[in-house]
């Protein structure tokens, strides 16, 4: 009896530690949960909130940002960061290329596949404008237990589900990059229709 007892111990255990998915995480945070929940976290790693317009202001990575946590179902499903601050077309190439390239030499990610730098030469304004052409960087939080870009197949499926990308947007002349750390486990996908 002990040892049937021991092996239905043994295979719970087994269940609870590699049925759990792993979920893309933001300053350490997982993103997932409820949201009062992520706003207590986010307050400890030191963001204020704004009340006026429902986000938290803080410093990541070397930039001002204001940072967003967006539900389904009270369920966090993205953090959206937003420069606080907006600059010119030259400085945006600059800001979106080193973030480009911290990407590529963190081993936390792994870019997907459409990713590319921007050219000196690249006129955003007008491709923006005239060509609607739109500026985005993707990349898929390894799984963050072994560190390692070693894939596995359930890691390969995982990956598309700890999506970080970036973007950068205009607004009366002036740019900013919004990124977004993404569960998509959490996303909306038509349940309610």
């Amino acid at each position: 009896m002990k040892r049937i007892f021991s092996f239905f111990m043994l295979l719970t255990f087994v269940v609870v530690m590699y049925g759990q998915r792993e979920v893309t995480k933001f300053l350490g945070i997982p993103v997932d949960g409820y949201k009062q929940d992520m706003i207590r976290k986010l307050k400890e790693k030191g963001f204020t909130y704004d009340s006026a317009h429902d986000c938290f202001n803080g410093e990541f990575n070397g930039s001002r940002v204001n940072v967003y946590v967006v539900t389904n179902n009270n369920k966090v499903w993205r953090i959206a960061l937003v420069d606080a601050n907006m600059t010119d077309e030259t400085n945006i190439k600059i800001r979106y290329n080193i973030l480009y390239q911290q990407f590529c030499n963190n081993k936390k990610y792994v870019p997907s596949s459409f990713n590319q730098q921007l050219s000196d030469s690249e006129n955003v304004s007008y491709e923006m404008t005239v060509n609607k052409k739109r500026y985005e960087a993707a990349f898929y939080q390894q799984n963050l237990a072994t560190g390692t870009r070693e894939t596995t197949d359930n890691d390969v499926l995982d990956y598309f589900k700890r999506t970080v990308w970036f973007t950068i947007k205009e607004f009366y002349g002036e740019y900013y990059i919004s990124m977004f750390y993404d569960n998509e486990y959490n996303k909306a996908n038509g349940e309610d229709l």
